[in-house]
């Protein structure tokens, strides 16, 4: 980490020394977004131009210095490094790229072979992977007590509104559980009650600890698409039985991201975009920012108030209504199953698309004691 930064601190003092007739561009000469690509069998970073064309960065980069103009600035190893650089001068060469192919139209017309077609490319997880990724439970009004009665609901709604209390924030796993664009979610063998989350993910651009709301924005890099798909069956039978986040929230896929990143310059305003999930084609949510219970600063500073969150870090900020355990939105419950098809969008940001498929059988359980909401038995996972 002390290289990378030492590293980053040489390229800008480079920069400033080189470019010290001509300023740094202020602004980019169009918005992008920021990816990791399969590109050529390698993962690699990508700019997103106009939601068409994937650049790869590091070719981009070797191109723009073949002109002396330009200072030779290493390019990072991935999205974690890119996250930590970025306010500390190299959006500046990000900006340079892009104003490079912006010029004379360089983006459609007599490209550069370093310049794909987005719908060509495969998008992997952005951030591979966050050091820790936090989620927040039952921060959308819509989304209290989606079982309960209308009436119930509208009660319990009225009483949060009076008081808010405090964030409720739970670890979901990284390594594993982050999947990108496309790749299938996989429905653990032996349970039936997948239900889907879609939710604005918060990628944490600078170190926060103890930052106040109010500065809060300071710290954020950009936004993404998270899907909290959750696991309501409940624990295995016998032993403690009260809430288990692990089952819910732990397995295996249970966390897409993507398709990119938003760098928050050219974003907007977070706190009032659309969010939308359709399952084979079905709209079961539909619901604005706007009615987060905590906003997306509140949650910074409730979650650095525990433990630093560091560059790459996601916040994930919960979800609105319709999901598929409530009752309020469709007066019924509806669970996943294999071969569904989800589609989870986010104004501004894209759009993640996900099959979902049968979990294979563990060889080495003993027979078939996982049926409808429970695991199997806690002594059927012993050799």
């Amino acid at each position: 980490m002390r290289r990378m930064f030492a590293a980053a601190a040489i390229a800008a003092l480079a920069t400033g020394a080189l470019r010290a007739q001509a300023p740094l561009p202020a602004r980019s000469a169009e918005p992008f977004k920021l990816g990791t690509f399969d590109l050529d069998g390698e993962d690699r970073l990508g700019l997103v131009l106009r939601d068409r064309f994937v650049v790869d960065l590091h070719a981009a980069n070797r191109a723009l210095e073949r002109d002396p103009v330009y200072p030779k600035i290493p390019m990072p190893a991935d999205m974690l490094e890119l996250i930590g650089r970025y306010e500390y001068g190299l959006k500046y060469r990000l900006y340079e790229i892009v104003g490079y192919l912006a010029a004379e139209n360089r983006i459609e017309r007599a490209r550069p072979a370093y310049v794909h077609d987005a719908a060509r490319v495969r998008a992997l997880a952005p951030i591979k992977y966050p050091t820790k990724m936090l989620n927040a439970a039952v921060n959308y009004y819509g989304h209290i007590s989606e079982t309960a009665t209308p009436e119930e609901q509208r009660k319990a709604q009225e009483e949060r509104r009076r008081d808010r209390g405090i964030p409720y924030l739970f670890h979901k796993t990284t390594v594993g559980a982050i999947i990108g664009n496309g790749d299938p979610i996989v429905m653990p063998y032996g349970r039936d009650r997948m239900d889907w989350e879609v939710e604005l993910g918060v990628v944490i651009g600078r170190a926060a600890r103890y930052v106040p709301a109010a500065r809060a924005a300071d710290h954020i890099f950009g936004y993404t698409i998270h899907l909290d798909m959750s696991d309501r069956g409940g624990r295995p039978p016998g032993g403690f039985q009260g809430v288990d986040w692990y089952v819910g929230k732990g397995h295996d896929t249970f966390a897409p991201l993507g398709p990119w990143i938003v760098p928050k310059e050219f974003y907007g305003d977070p706190m009032n975009v659309r969010q939308t999930l359709t399952v084979n084609g079905q709209t079961m949510q539909d619901h604005r920012s706007s009615d987060m219970i905590h906003n997306i600063y509140e949650l910074i500073e409730y979650a650095s108030s525990i433990s630093t969150l560091f560059p790459g870090d996601v916040v994930n900020a919960g979800s609105g209504a319709g999901v598929g355990m409530g009752t309020a939105v469709r007066g019924e419950q509806v669970f996943l199953k294999p071969g569904d098809k989800i589609v989870a969008t986010i104004e501004g940001i894209g759009t993640l698309t996900h099959e979902v498929v049968a979990g294979p059988r563990p060889a080495h359980w003993e027979g078939d004691r996982g049926t409808g909401s429970a695991l199997p038995p806690v002594r059927s996972y012993r050799r």
